[in-house]
Formats: structure tokens, sequence, C-alpha cells
């Protein structure tokens, strides 16, 4: 996506070889109509597919992921990242680890909103190593749901996240893939 690019070069700010900040239009501040564009191009990649829920995990894919359930006409689920005192039964859970923040978390969804034979769309802001979307798809193969497909905002090509997804089979659809990162320094693939 162009103007997906071009915004990512007026806006973003490499900081190292890993990490990107599009906190302007994406994740801190949201540009509204930007992130309905981006939903367009999620709209019309998987429209032929049936989905029947839109999924994210929170908090950075909420934007992207709601717009595109806007789109479609249907519910977003949103996974949690940490146990609510609310969400204490009936949840799927699987343990998923965060390069960027070195850390380990708990993926949860309740039983209620993930159901047997849905068909999913998994949409998020950025695919790194893809340990998101792979623990994502555990929840789903446990409540019998199935993953149509991945839509992200922002791809690091350099890192093994697609690979990792593609050799399972599942469908991505990245609207920027980065080819690299460094302090300064932003290049697509």
């Amino acid at each position: 996506m162009e103007l997906l690019k071009k915004k990512i070069l007026e806006e973003g700010i490499a900081l190292d070889k890993d990490i990107l900040k599009v906190d302007s239009f994406l994740n801190h501040q949201v540009d509204v109509k930007f992130i309905m564009d981006i939903s367009m191009e999620f709209y019309n990649y998987f429209k032929t597919k049936k989905i029947d829920k839109i999924v994210t995990i929170e908090s950075s894919g909420i934007a992207p992921a709601f717009a595109t359930a806007y789109r479609f006409g249907v519910p977003l689920v949103i996974l949690k990242k940490q146990h609510s005192s609310i969400l204490n039964q009936d949840l799927y859970e699987t343990k998923v680890h965060s390069f960027t923040k070195n850390t380990d978390y708990m993926l949860t969804a309740s039983k209620k909103f993930l159901n047997e034979g849905e068909n999913v769309l998994f949409i998020d802001d950025f695919l790194a190593n893809g340990e998101a979307v792979l623990g994502a798809n555990r929840l789903f193969k446990e409540a019998k749901c199935n993953l149509s497909g991945v839509g992200i905002v922002i791809e690091k090509s350099f890192q093994p996240g697609r690979e990792k997804l593609e050799s399972i089979g599942i469908d991505i659809y990245s609207l920027a893939r980065i080819s690299k990162l460094d302090k300064g320094v932003i290049e697509f693939k």
C-alpha cells in the first residue's frame, strides 16, 4: 500500500534495527481516516473468504481490527494479554513470548466469543517473529475455529514471522513490508 509506505517514511521513526515508532498515526495517536483506508485494503484482499469474526490482540491492533470488522459487518474479538478479575473461568489461554518486550504473557480469550466452526480473520499492527499470531492460532485451534487469514499493517520482513506462518499454511497479507531498519533508515521490500 503506497499510501502507508509514504506515511511511514514521513511520520515513522526508526530507532534501531528492530524498533519502528508509528505512534503518530497507528498505535498511540490514531489517524482514523487513514485506518479506514487500511481496513478497505484488508477488506478487498479477504472479501472472497467467509469471515465470521475479526480477532486481534490488545492493544495496538485494535484500531485496524475495529475498522476491518466494521467493513465486514462482523464482531471484533480482542484477545487479552493479562488475566482479568472478571474473566477467570471458561477461558482459552496460551503463553506467548514477546521479543519486543522480552517477556512472556498469557494470551486469553473467553470461550463464549470463539465458537466451533467460525471463520476468523486475525488483524494486527506488526508482524516480526510471528509469536503473537502463533499464540492466537493455538487459541483458535483449541476453540475449533478456522483461521481464514492474517492481515498485518507493517511487516518486518527481515525477521522470521512470515516464514514461520507460511510454513504452516497461513495466508498473510501485509500492507507494508520493511526489508531493513536502522537508526534513521527505513527500506521497503
